[in-house]
């Protein structure tokens, strides 16, 4: 764990919160918030899978190679689950 795992949950529940303020609606900001990390983690396994398997050119990339989890770093994984745990809880306690 390190800092970057709670600034992402801080920040998925903002998310939520203002989506939840705007819409009435608790499982659309989790939605929300949630996809928004996993784009970005998705994100940043794309390029380390360019990076390190598939010679620097994103069109020698598979479609999927950002799924799969040898790119995922435990710091992105956890990136991940910080924001998908915060927002569950809340959508829990108070959906």
């Amino acid at each position: 764990m390190n800092r970057s795992n709670f600034e992402h949950a801080g920040f998925a529940l903002l998310m939520q919160g203002a989506v939840w303020l705007l819409t009435g609606n608790l499982l659309a900001g989790a939605l929300l918030a949630i996809g928004f990390f996993w784009g970005r983690e998705h994100s940043q396994a794309e390029y380390k899978a360019i990076a390190t398997d598939f010679g620097g050119k994103r069109a020698n990339m598979p479609w999927y190679a950002g799924f799969k989890l040898k790119y995922w770093s435990t710091d992105a994984k956890m990136d991940l689950l910080f924001p998908l745990v915060s927002c569950l809880l809340v959508l829990v306690i108070y959906g």
